[in-house]
């Protein structure tokens, strides 16, 4: 997919950054998509279903969709190498495959899958509709197209406090802060984009977790790795400049007695179904 170079090429600095909470909402999701009550997927039953997950970046919601819904199959696309190899390394279930490819050009056919998902990709992608068009396009009608994204304006606190008071030293910060880059990723829009790309039953919800840091050196150091928004920016800083952010950060943030920090994180999670017409 064409994602901005160099952004999102560590597979380990990922892990680190947002894998560890991507890996509590992903069950969460799963569950979701395999609840048939809202009528967004016919049966409630993913156990059959053949997957394509789309921007699978380390692997993380395709083992969730292997572990929580035992799908039949999955397709795991990602354009980044480092990502791709660390995801092999780390599903080693027979049902999955891994290959490189675009999201706005998806190397699959027509109606390939019964399941296409996403998870913290669509904000990065410089077409969303055409994301969503692709997405709905390997999908059979009648079957499922979801997604999840940060609520990044809001509560998803790990990146809003740093952002706040990145902001508040620098105006430049705000070029890196998807709080004010996406808007796609607030229910709204999201609702907007799956009915703009003719799916039907469409669904939106919020998925909360709490981020528990041991320290604020558990919380700071992910910051230093490079991989994603605000650590490209947090290492665009001169050494002075970076000191300053990490003692504003220091002094704002939620502390427990013990050095412990709690932050709320939400994802806000859309689906729904390829129309049958």
């Amino acid at each position: 997919m064409p994602i901005e170079p160099g952004l999102w090429g560590a597979g380990d600095a990922y892990e680190r950054y947002m894998g560890r909470w991507s890996r509590q909402v992903a069950p969460r999701f799963v569950d979701w998509l395999g609840d048939g009550s809202g009528g967004a997927w016919s049966g409630g039953n993913l156990s059959d279903k053949t997957c394509v997950d789309i921007g699978c970046g380390t692997g993380i919601l395709t083992a969730a969709l292997l572990e929580e819904a035992t799908v039949a199959r999955i397709v795991g696309i990602d354009s980044a190498p480092g990502f791709l190899e660390l995801a092999r390394a780390r599903v080693s279930d027979s049902r999955a495959t891994f290959r490189q490819g675009d999201a706005l050009a998806l190397p699959e056919a027509d109606d390939a899958f019964d399941l296409a998902v996403s998870g913290l990709v669509l904000n990065f992608l410089p077409d969303k509709a055409a994301a969503l068009a692709e997405m709905a396009r390997v999908v059979r009608p009648g079957g499922m197209v979801g997604l999840y994204v940060w609520d990044y304006a809001g509560h998803m606190q790990i990146m809003r406090h740093f952002f706040d008071v990145a902001a508040a030293l620098d105006p430049r910060a705000l070029d890196f802060d998807d709080g004010v880059k996406a808007p796609v990723c607030r229910p709204g829009p999201l609702r907007a984009l799956f009915t703009g790309a003719g799916l039907e039953s469409v669904e939106v919800r919020a998925i909360d977790i709490t981020a528990a840091f041991e320290s604020f050196e558990d919380y700071w150091t992910p910051f230093l790795g490079g991989t994603g928004s605000a650590p490209k920016y947090c290492m665009s800083l001169s050494e002075p400049a970076r000191e300053e952010l990490r003692e504003r950060l220091r002094a704002r943030l939620p502390t427990g007695p013990d050095g412990e920090i709690l932050l709320a994180v939400r994802a806000w999670a859309a689906k729904g179904r390829v129309s049958r017409e």
